[in-house]
């Protein structure tokens, strides 16, 4: 018996060899010992060296059938790092280098490895001759699945069609696959490059001298049938798309009638022969668009690995930084993963770096670069490779792919064919041309949830769009594309008039980059800016609903500007007007262009009596009046859309204005009315939660549950007003509206500062603070700040609070977002008076107090007379201070609002307590603790207990 050792091939890295037939490691040659579980995980991740294999999969790998944890994987991971330290280098860490860890996804073996052939046992001579077959690549990366099914496939089904668009790597699997089957077909397996073929009548021939056969007749089919009959073999035919109508029946015919031979074909589209397999070759996986990915995260996928292996062959010194490692990744994205690609933008970064060869990847550049002076002339350039596709399609083809260079991103069968009729191309010609550019590779699929969708690669799109413009199409083009969208828009917005049918446009957020490049067609010198007027009208709802508010604002803005005085449709007005409203409401804070903006619209909607709309749009305006703290004027325009729900006698629409009437009487003070009308929130089927987002960007439901959570802490309930916080925000983010999400977290936080719950209000306000960055909502990024400072003072940080305070106020005031300055305010004299300085306290207080119409009817108002209470007892003014508290606490009662009423019976009990009216305190604080029957551990009724006990 042979010794298996001679078999066994070594994977070189570093310093060690290893042997893994023989489970043998060594380190400079010597045995280098290693666990079982250590040493199985090693070999499982070497063999798969540069791939990410995933935890659970090596779980199984290394375990087989036993149960075992992710903990064992960790502790055997960390024992083969320790193992792997290459401490002859100086580096202790190189063990973590070889084994990077993947958050989320598992494990990957990252260093460049070596592989030493085993020797060859044959003792017959190879029939190959050394120029039957190209050599492969010195290292493929990111193919070796594709190789092993390829591998499979053929020994099964003896014909398989590797499919793909050019560049993408056809040939090289193609190669590797045919090296790695030499010693299954006995070194029989030969190359036939049909690249540089013209004449289609040559193509038997062609094969025929590939095999070394001489041909005497002008029909060398006999022939080759002659010899292919009684040999085992495998048949390499390259480059295939240009020869398939003379190649497809020829090669069914071999492989019926030569039972042992195999062919492995290249090509753009398949031969569509009986027996054929067609294994369509994807490009190399990406990394992500997504923040926080570190070097070993963007080198787990092959698409970068091929770029920094192609930089490094040119540049021997190149290693990536962290700075470049996203420019690497987003370059890989933008050329879709094509290994062409790749390898010649890699052969720019010598003369442009990394960060200039990607900002010269706009498609036009890219399509000239040079690559290997050895590469056959169509691979030589991104430009070459499409144009050997383009020159092959007929011409409806040719004319409708030109066409779908229009499309930004994915797109639908009728887009394709509503563009393609303005080429004179029919509707069944242009189904059957774009299902042809499908098998040929020059459109790719699109996953989609709902229905197909189609795209160009990012470099055909490049390649054609100069063909478009050569061709002088590309104005028509463009009008047939923003025509397209105007009416797909503007269908999806009658479909979705009503409350009922609100969120309609959200299925359909993969058409947003084209909807923004048709409108910037129409406004452009060389567009129509009656179709952009059309068209930003039916979008505006759209980019509200996806919460692109400065979109929404840009081009309605620009289509307000445009509009002919003499011949405005209204209909349009009012739906431009009420998008502006609501974009410069939440970007630019509650200007008098708002007002403006939903009064017009609102006269428009009442002049074409459309009550769905009129709802819209005191729905609008209300939440206008919260925000600038004309709290009676939003109770005013909720009792205004009762009269329109009752028309309309819709549930839905009644159900949002009790909402509306409720928020409004939580913040005029009416405590009770506000919890009685938002409680059907709690209990709203959530499954139709989308149903009152409608086109004003937020969920009605949602403001209706925060006005209910304080409602609830304010009269007396903070365990439930605890949990209805907690409620809030749940739903909040099951909407996944950053609008939405934003108003839940600004004014939930206030239950968790009110029960004295630090912590979950410090999470909530970092949270509020990143997601208004974000989204660039300015306002509630203000808010966000004042409420940390809020949070700092309570926690003893006066100065830092105070600081906070200040630039959160300034901000607000500035875009005259008053519904929060003076919570902020009232904070801030706490703060000042606790610093020493009670004449400013006082000050501070006194204005915010003053800012307040209507006799002082504010949700926050019993509060504010309390601070101002404190403040005056610090002066020594206790009977001033004992008078403020009074009113205090008879507003508190008329308000129900039993957690402010606790607060200012505190206040009052310690001014008594120290005039030694103790038993007077005890009895106006007993009865108030009495009242509550939960939330005991709460900040307030804490402080009242410990009270009651001094007092006693």
């Amino acid at each position: 018996m042979p010794d298996t050792n001679e078999q066994d091939s070594a994977i070189a890295f570093g310093p060690f060899r290893l042997f893994a037939k023989s489970r043998l490691l060594e380190k400079d040659g010597v045995p280098h010992h290693l666990g079982g579980r250590a040493l199985d995980i090693l070999i499982c991740l070497a063999e798969r060296a540069g791939e990410v294999v995933d935890k659970r999969e090596l779980i199984k790998r290394v375990w087989a059938d036993v149960n075992v944890d992710e903990g064992s994987l960790r502790f055997h991971i960390t024992t083969l790092r320790k193992a792997l330290n290459d401490k002859a280098s100086g580096d202790a860490g190189e063990g973590s280098r070889y084994v990077i860890n993947v958050p989320g996804r598992g494990y990957c073996f990252a260093a460049p490895l070596l592989r030493a052939a085993p020797p060859e046992i044959r003792t017959g001579d190879p029939a190959a001759s050394p120029r039957s077959l190209p050599a492969p690549l010195a290292k493929m990366i990111g193919r070796d699945d594709a190789v092993a099914k390829i591998s499979a496939e053929l020994a099964l089904h003896r014909f398989v069609t590797i499919v793909g668009p050019g560049g993408i790597g056809k040939t090289s699997v193609a190669l590797a696959v045919a090296h790695a089957e030499l010693a299954a077909f006995d070194g029989q397996v030969r190359f036939v490059d049909f690249g540089a073929l013209t004449d289609v009548r040559l193509v038997p021939g062609t094969i025929a001298a590939a095999l070394g056969l001489t041909v005497n007749s002008d029909d060398p089919v006999p022939g080759l049938l002659t010899f292919l009959r009684s040999r085992r073999m495998l048949l390499v035919f390259d480059s295939c798309e240009h020869i398939l109508d003379e190649l497809a029946p020829l090669a069914e015919r071999l492989v019926l009638e030569a039972p042992g031979l195999h062919i492995l074909a290249t090509s753009r589209e398949s031969l569509r022969t009986e027996g054929e397999r067609v294994h369509r070759l994807f490009p190399l996986d990406c990394p992500p668009q997504r923040d926080g990915l570190g070097i070993a995260d963007i080198l787990a996928y092959p698409a970068s690995q091929l770029f920094v292996e192609r930089i490094a062959e040119s540049l021997s010194e190149f290693e990536l930084s962290e700075e470049d490692a996203p420019l690497v990744a987003e370059i890989c994205r933008r050329l879709d993963g094509i290994a062409l690609a790749i390898e010649l933008a890699a052969g720019r970064v010598n003369a442009y770096g990394i960060a200039g060869t990607a900002s010269l990847l706009d498609g036009r550049f890219s399509l000239l670069w040079r690559g290997r002076r050895t590469a056959i002339p169509r691979h030589q350039t991104l430009s070459a490779a499409l144009a050997w596709s383009y020159d092959l399609l007929p011409s409806a083809e040719s004319a409708t792919l030109r066409g779908l260079s229009v499309f930004v991103g994915p797109f639908t069968l009728e887009a394709a064919l509503a563009v393609a009729s303005c080429q004179d191309i029919s509707e069944p010609e242009a189904v059957e041309a774009i299902s042809n550019l499908l098998s040929k590779s020059l459109i790719a699929t699109s996953p989609a949830e709902r229905r197909l969708r189609y795209r160009l690669l990012d470099t055909t799109r490049a390649f054609v769009a100069d063909k478009l413009a050569e061709n002088g199409e590309t104005d028509r083009v463009a009008r047939a594309h923003a025509e397209y969208f105007r009416d797909f828009l503007r269908d999806i917005a009658l479909k979705s008039t009503g409350m009922q049918s609100a969120g309609g446009f959200l299925p359909y957020a993969d058409h947003l980059p084209n909807v923004r490049a048709a409108l910037s067609w129409s406004f452009s010198d060389g567009g129509d800016r009656a179709i952009g007027v059309d068209l930003a009208a039916s979008a505006a709802q759209f980019f509200l609903e996806l919460t692109l508010l400065t979109e929404c604002y840009r081009w309605t803005q620009q289509a307000l500007a445009s509009l002919e005085t003499d011949t405005i449709d209204s209909r349009q007005e009012m739906t431009l007007q009420a998008a502006l409203g609501v974009s410069v409401m939440f970007t630019q804070g509650n200007t008098e262009a708002v007002r403006t903006a939903f009064t017009r619209s609102l006269q428009l909607a009442r002049e074409l009596e459309d009550l769905h709309w009129q709802l819209w749009l005191l729905r609008g305006l209300h939440i206008y009046l919260t925000r600038v703290g004309d709290f009676h004027g939003a109770l005013g325009t909720g009792e205004q859309g009762e009269s329109v729900a009752r028309k309309l006698n819709d549930p839905a629409s009644t159900l949002n204005v009790e909402w509306m009437l409720g928020v409004a009487h939580h913040l005029i003070g009416n405590q009770d009315k506000a919890v009685q009308f938002c409680a059907s929130a709690m209990v709203h089927n959530p499954g139709s939660q989308r149903l009152n987002i409608g086109h004003l960007g937020y969920d009605d439901r949602i403001v209706a549950l925060v006005a209910l959570a304080r409602g609830l802490w304010l009269t007396g309930r903070p365990g439930r007003a605890i949990e209805a916080a907690r409620y809030t925000v749940r739903e909040a983010e099951l909407l996944e509206q950053p609008l939405t999400l934003g108003i839940s977290l600004i004014w939930t936080i206030y239950v968790f500062l009110w029960v004295g719950d630090w912590a979950n209000a410090e999470i909530l306000i970092e949270r509020l603070i990143d997601h208004s960055a974000r989204h660039f909502l300015g306002p509630y990024h203000a808010v966000g700040i004042g409420q940390k400072g809020e949070l700092l003072l309570r926690r003893g940080d006066v100065d830092g609070g105070i600081e906070h305070l200040r630039r959160s106020q300034a901000t607000l005031l500035a875009t005259r977002h008053r519904i929060m300055t003076t919570v902020f305010a009232t904070a801030l004299a706490e703060g000042l008076a606790s610093q020493n300085q009670p004449d400013e306290a006082l000050q501070t207080i006194n204005e915010a107090i003053a800012q307040v119409p209507d006799h002082g009817e504010s949700f926050d108002m019993p509060e504010m007379l309390r601070i101002k209470a404190d403040i005056l007892a610090g002066l020594g003014n206790a009977a001033e201070a004992e008078s403020t508290l009074r009113k205090s606490l008879d507003l508190s009662r008329r308000q129900c609002a039993v957690g402010w009423e606790l607060r200012g019976a505190i206040s009052l009990s310690r001014i008594w307590r120290r005039a030694g009216k103790a038993g007077d305190a005890r009895a106006l604080l007993t009865p108030l603790v009495a009242r509550y029957e939960e939330g005991f551990e709460t900040r307030d009724l804490i402080a009242a207990k410990a009270l009651l006990v001094a007092l006693n």
